[in-house]
């Protein structure tokens, strides 16, 4: 069984419209926050490492989202995160924001390793691969 990494956020102003329901360009934004949090308390990772000291990133090349309930201003909303599957050079991610039992939104996104000294994409390393293998859905 595979573990879920979640975390909890608070609905602020910066991230609703002025009806005070969550602006859905947002809910990328806090996804992203999401993948830090997990590479720092779910990896024991610095995500700041990954870019300052070892040169590469983890850009999205692939993302699909489903916005299904909406969010308000001063809500808490538990976001979890499973690794659906870990490529030669891509991490493959299901993320979903909730609300109790309610599902707000949902995506499935896809990261590249890239280097920023070569421009190219780079093969997930043997460490990362092992951290996150705990959190991933597909063991193969």
């Amino acid at each position: 069984m595979s573990d879920i990494f979640h975390v909890s956020k608070l609905i602020r102003f910066q991230h609703c419209d002025p009806a005070g329901i969550v602006f859905y360009p947002q809910y990328f934004v806090l996804f992203h926050e999401v993948i830090e949090d997990w590479f720092y308390n779910g990896l024991q990772l610095k995500f700041a490492d990954l870019i300052v000291e070892k040169r590469f990133g983890a850009p999205t090349v692939d993302i699909r989202a489903q916005f299904l309930a909406p969010s308000r201003l001063g809500e808490t909303l538990e976001f979890s995160l499973l690794v659906r599957k870990i490529g030669g050079h891509s991490i493959d991610l299901n993320l979903a924001a909730s609300a109790g039992e309610k599902v707000r939104a949902r995506i499935e996104q896809t990261l590249v390793l890239f280097s920023f000294d070569t421009g190219q994409s780079i093969p997930v390393p043997d460490d990362l691969r092992e951290s996150m293998l705990r959190f991933c859905s597909e063991k193969a």
